[in-house]
């Protein structure tokens, strides 16, 4: 079975796009990680979610950008901090994004 990690539905939440197994959505998780919280802090928080859902999230926000303008910075990353590379070294490629999921070397400085 494939899970659609970001999930949409006019009958939930209002139609704004969901973490799978979550009532979270993509725009709550941005927000967070604006806030300085980082992977860890976010599944100690909310543990219904999986490092892969929060990726997908992260990519899901990426690829529609004028929805989630806010979170993106002037470079093209996302705001606050990413996965370290240990976080993401078991994701599948299409999701080890820099700037995007993995903190770009510039934020990592």
């Amino acid at each position: 079975m494939t899970i659609k990690w970001v999930q949409q539905d006019p009958l939930v939440l209002n139609g704004e796009p969901f973490c799978y197994g979550s009532r979270l959505t993509v725009r709550q998780l941005l927000e967070l990680r604006a806030s300085g919280y980082d992977l860890t802090r976010i599944l100690t928080d909310h543990p219904e979610l999986r490092t892969l859902g929060v990726a997908a999230a992260y990519v899901y926000a990426a690829a529609d950008r004028e929805r989630y303008a806010e979170f993106i910075e002037t470079d093209g990353s996302l705001a606050g901090p990413g996965y370290t590379a240990t976080e993401a070294e078991g994701l599948p490629v299409q999701y080890r994004v820099p700037g995007i999921v993995v903190k770009s070397a510039a934020s990592a400085a």
